[in-house]
């Protein structure tokens, strides 16, 4: 009876894994649309020649290179942390089933490894706290263009005598 048990675990973990034959959603699509038109954005930027995608996503406030690379590691630290715990329910889950008791183990290791994670993201925003502020230089604008002062006065009067040059 214990077989049938794991064999109706190890069918749902193959489902789980293994989405063959599911349908695509829109918004999986236009999430896709999006990365690929930031991804033409920034082609230039990576040596390669394509057109400048002006405007940021609707209802986004524009980011620069560098807030949006932080954007993207707040990103990046979320699902790690996200996977993090989805593992460590999922083998504490596997580990009541009496005969794979011993997934305990890696539920316990996979606590620890997110504990030190968490305490490298609190050291990691301490660092960045205690950092100074990074000051960006503003463009230096165009001066306007001064005029040197006239060497005449309008009012007075300029004679321009031409020169005769014998043999013309």
């Amino acid at each position: 009876m214990q077989w049938l048990l794991l064999a109706v675990l190890g069918i749902m973990w193959a489902a789980f894994l293994v989405p063959i034959g599911r349908k695509r959603s829109d918004a999986r699509s236009v999430e896709d649309f999006e990365r690929r038109m930031e991804l033409l954005a920034n082609a230039e930027v990576h040596g390669t020649s394509g057109r400048w995608i002006v405007t940021p996503r609707k209802g986004v406030r524009f980011l620069g290179p560098r807030e949006r690379q932080q954007a993207r590691a707040r990103a990046r630290r979320r699902r790690v942390l996200v996977v993090l715990l989805a593992a460590i329910v999922l083998t504490g889950l596997i580990g009541i089933v009496p005969p794979l008791r011993v997934s305990w183990y890696a539920a316990a290791a996979l606590g620890g490894l997110l504990v030190v994670y968490v305490w490298v993201l609190l050291v990691v925003k301490a660092r960045e706290a205690a950092a100074p502020p990074r000051v960006v230089a503003e463009p230096e604008r165009p001066r306007p263009l001064v005029l040197p002062e006239p060497l005449i006065e309008p009012d007075d009067h300029v004679v321009v005598r031409e020169s005769i040059t014998a043999g013309a």
